[in-house]
């Protein structure tokens, strides 16, 4: 069963759909986004003629990235093999440099969707080619990657649209996101604008909702005057691995807008921050309540 969409009819023969994944090498693509769009192809959930492009700086193939995903994605072995056989990669920049030549940073991005494009439709007549973009990558590269997208990897046809998806939060504090948010908003329209957060529904942070603010017993013990500090451990069986660039902004976002939501706490200082790592470590951060 195809999704639905107002104004796409997925089963017409000129009509197809590009996904391509920005930052696919990384540990957020691997363990999240692809895992994701595996399950939407498993269920019948992706419209035909669906190519899922995997883009990054690695020096890599359609094969290397495959033989990475596979162990990520869990289902029957036939329905895992199909699903890749769908997925390609790409390597690239995704900011201009001095050998650049004067060339879009993503042209080469733009001739392989458009290759795909012209292999599932080409040949009839109005082809409507859609593009979605999953930015699986740092925030702050957000601005230049939306404007190389913007630049060159528009869908060409009247008929066919373009999606960008970003992942929020993102930034330091308000006036950082705000920024990174003005930046996006001045190259795309809202309607192409998706902003996702993959750990918004987490069990834990529902716990501490409904613990939080209905029940009855704990409700009017849960402030100021009865918690000193709240202590917060993140534990996993790995390492940060190819995470360790983002892990600052992966437990400033954990703390500063998921977890300390229940209690009304103030942004963890940056020093904080740094002491919390995505493996096995304690960080005890002063939460004032209310």
């Amino acid at each position: 069963m195809a999704p639905l969409s107002a104004g796409t009819n997925w089963n017409d023969p000129a009509v197809c759909l590009t996904v391509t994944v920005l930052g696919c090498s990384g540990d957020l693509a691997k363990k999240k986004t692809y895992p994701a769009l595996f399950a939407l192809f498993a269920h019948h959930h992706l419209p035909p003629r669906t190519t899922i492009l995997g883009y990054a700086r690695s020096t890599m193939d359609n094969l290397s990235l495959r033989a990475q995903l596979r162990g990520y994605l869990k289902g029957p072995a036939d329905v895992v093999s199909a699903f890749l056989e769908i997925c390609f990669y790409q390597a690239g920049q995704y900011s201009s440099g001095d050998d650049d030549k004067g060339e879009a940073v993503f042209g080469k991005l733009a001739e392989r969707i458009a290759g795909f494009e012209a292999q599932h439709c080409g040949s009839v007549g109005n082809a409507v080619g859609h593009r979605i973009f999953y930015l699986a990558l740092p925030p702050s590269v957000y601005p230049p990657v939306c404007a190389n997208i913007k630049e060159a990897c528009m869908s060409p046809s009247p008929l066919g649209w373009t999606r960008v998806v970003v992942e929020k939060p993102f930034g330091r504090d308000l006036q950082s996101s705000e920024e990174l948010s003005s930046g996006i908003a001045k190259l795309f329209t809202e309607a192409q604008l998706y902003r996702i957060d993959h750990y918004l529904g987490k069990e834990l942070t529902q716990n501490l909702v409904v613990m939080r603010f209905a029940n009855r017993f704990l409700a009017p013990l849960w402030n100021r005057d009865n918690i000193a500090n709240v202590q917060i451990i993140f534990k996993e069986p790995f390492g940060t691995e190819g995470r360790g660039r983002g892990t600052t902004p992966c437990t400033h976002a954990c703390l500063s807008r998921r977890l300390a939501f229940p209690f009304k706490a103030r942004v963890p200082t940056l020093a904080a921050q740094r002491r919390l790592m995505c493996s096995v470590v304690q960080c005890t951060v002063p939460l004032p309540l209310t």
